[in-house]
């Protein structure tokens, strides 16, 4: 992710407390291969999720999305999916720390998560927080992300920037 780029596409909303078991369910947990859980991603939730998602799109979320289970498959899933970010309401916190850890751009607005639908074109700038819905026209704020965080998300996520880290150390 470039300091100044933003990530859009196209919105799939999902309502509140969407735990890690709908996210990717525990009968795929046999394989942590980025590839096959994303072929699972969401399917309890929207069996034709992993049909339907292009690359870039974004997951809405209403209150604390990513609750249950602690496992890094779920962010897993989500970023090898081809989803660009997920907007939550809140997150719960184990998945907000998985989710940054394995690179995966998180933003928290409840009213982008109440005001945005499944198929509204959506626009987000990590640096700044703005979320934009191009199809109704509305504005959302978001915290943007601090430096840090955006050279976390940018490495994809913290094992590669540790390594990143370390090489020019």
């Amino acid at each position: 992710m470039r300091k100044n780029s933003t990530l859009s596409g196209t919105a799939w909303r999902y309502g509140d407390d969407v735990d890690t078991d709908a996210i990717i369910p525990a009968r795929y947990l046999n394989t942590s291969d980025p590839e096959e859980l994303a072929l699972h991603c969401m399917e309890d939730a929207d069996p034709d999720f992993p049909k339907k998602v292009a690359p870039g799109d974004i997951i809405v979320g209403g209150k604390n999305f990513g609750c249950g289970s602690s496992r890094e498959h779920a962010p897993i899933a989500i970023k090898a999916a081809g989803v660009s970010c997920v907007i939550a309401g809140s997150f719960a916190r184990i998945f907000y720390r998985n989710a940054f850890n394995m690179g995966l751009p998180i933003f928290e607005s409840g009213e982008a998560a109440k005001g945005i639908r499944t198929g509204d074109k959506v626009e987000v700038d990590p640096a700044t927080g703005i979320i934009k819905n191009l199809t109704t026209g509305k504005e959302y704020k978001a915290e943007p992300f601090p430096p840090f965080m955006m050279d976390l998300i940018k490495a994809g996520g913290l094992i590669p920037f540790l390594l990143k880290e370390q090489s020019h150390g």
